[in-house]
């Protein structure tokens, strides 16, 4: 059990460690290309350490090499191994979206399998597409979601049609398997695309390692016959995700907070966004080509549009109790398909702290201005409520988080840095 200290105010300046999301996307890009790389400053967390020893599974050669991942490009290669056997990824649905199409492109029988919450997260969108493309994928348990069965000989290539609505990681899992089917793939995203700067981000990834999406339209993606990935060295930006919980601290406190290693006129992380609504409520924000400062002030509540960086509903939910009047908080009704229901696991624990919290079909409603009482909150095994619970515990005396050791899926080193607030 975690107790927060409660602090008048915290002025820090950190360096973050790298992006989760990005970090996924560079190794299967480095795994698949023709020639070595070098990953830079990669997360190393427990959902990303899935992604690294499914992709050495699947033939992959991916060393330290000091802070570093050296990766030896297997030139599109996925060897399965014989006889058939699982792929166990715990609850990182990063790693069962994206290396389901990786997979596919190999030969064999593989299961790829994780716990039991991820048994409950939605896939079928995804094994839908990749039928589409010439897989063949069966459901060993629940259907429409894992653990799921493949019977993998490639990918034809073609066009598809994928609704949206659930993930933006089914687009992203097809793209970054397309360059090696054996035909061109078309992707039409059907439907609202949720968390689009996540696809922007594949993208990005993907164009850095030499392979060009090309696009007719705002949903739809191509990738023609032919591309590859080549080997590169690629430097993984600071997660903005992570760098949130830091600068709600200073939001919360009236404090300030500054992360050194971030370029926020360059980044391709849709959760920069997150400094706008800051600023929004109330708080100075200083971009600077690699760096932010955000000083806490006097805050208001906001309405907020979460579409394009749900992660950050948590952390906003932790500074809303602190801003007079109301936020409301929309457009995220796939943050019930995470690592908890997020909108209504939110809910439940913010109001054990006396937060009135409503929660709403796609999003919440949090009155601020509200005094909040200490008590012994259960994140369920959620790493972004536990952390921004920490947040809303600097001006809550007696904030107590179970199972604190949930941060190790994207932030191994958060208490650490937390306490040294």
């Amino acid at each position: 059990m975690k107790a927060i200290e409660p602090k008048r105010t915290v002025h820090a300046a950190l360096d973050l460690p790298g992006s989760k999301s990005m970090t996924h996307r560079a190794l299967i890009a480095a795994a698949l290309a023709e020639g070595p790389s070098l990953v830079e400053a990669p997360l190393f967390s427990e959902d990303t350490r899935y992604t690294l020893d499914a992709l050495r599974f699947m033939g992959a050669s991916v060393q330290p090499s000091g802070d570093d991942l050296a990766v030896a490009g297997t030139s599109g290669g996925v060897a399965l191994p014989s006889p058939e056997a699982t792929l166990f990824l715990g609850n990182s649905g990063t790693s069962m979206r994206l290396l389901l199409s990786v997979a596919a492109l190999g030969h064999g029988r593989l299961t790829l399998d994780g716990s039991e919450r991820m048994r409950e997260r939605p896939l079928a969108p995804l094994v839908e597409a990749l039928r589409a493309l010439g897989a063949a994928i069966s459901y060993s348990g629940r259907a429409g979601c894992p653990p799921v069965r493949l019977e993998a000989c490639g990918l034809d290539g073609g066009t598809v049609k994928i609704p949206a609505a659930e993930s933006s990681q089914y687009v992203s899992s097809l793209l970054l398997a397309a360059p090696y089917a054996r035909d061109a793939v078309e992707i039409e995203a059907v439907g609202p695309l949720l968390s689009r700067p996540y696809v922007d981000m594949t993208r990005f990834v993907m164009e850095a390692f030499g392979v060009r999406v090309e696009s007719s339209g705002p949903q739809s993606f191509l990738v023609p016959k032919g591309g590859r990935y080549h080997g590169r060295r690629f430097r993984i930006e600071a997660d903005l995700s992570s760098a949130s919980y830091f600068w709600a601290a200073a939001a919360v406190t009236g404090g300030s907070v500054t992360i050194r290693n971030v370029r926020p006129f360059e980044t391709c992380q849709g959760d920069v966004g997150f400094l706008d609504l800051l600023e929004a409520m109330g708080c100075a924000v200083l971009k600077e080509p690699d760096a932010v400062t955000v000083q806490g002030g006097p805050l208001e509540g906001i309405e907020a549009d979460m579409n394009g960086m749900p992660d950050m509903v948590p952390t906003l939910a932790a500074v809303a109790p602190f801003a007079e009047g109301r936020t409301t908080i929309r457009n995220v009704p796939h943050l019930r398909f995470k690592e908890s229901d997020r909108l209504r696991s939110v809910t439940r624990a913010w109001r054990r702290l006396g937060a009135q919290v409503r929660e709403l079909p796609d999003g919440l409603e949090i009155d601020g201005g509200k005094s909040l009482t200490g008590a012994v909150v259960d994140p369920e095994n959620d790493h972004r409520l536990a952390m921004s619970l920490a947040v809303i515990g600097l001006r809550t005396p007696g904030v107590r988080i179970l199972n604190e050791d949930c941060v190790q899926k994207s932030f191994p080193g958060f208490w650490a840095l937390f306490d040294g607030l």
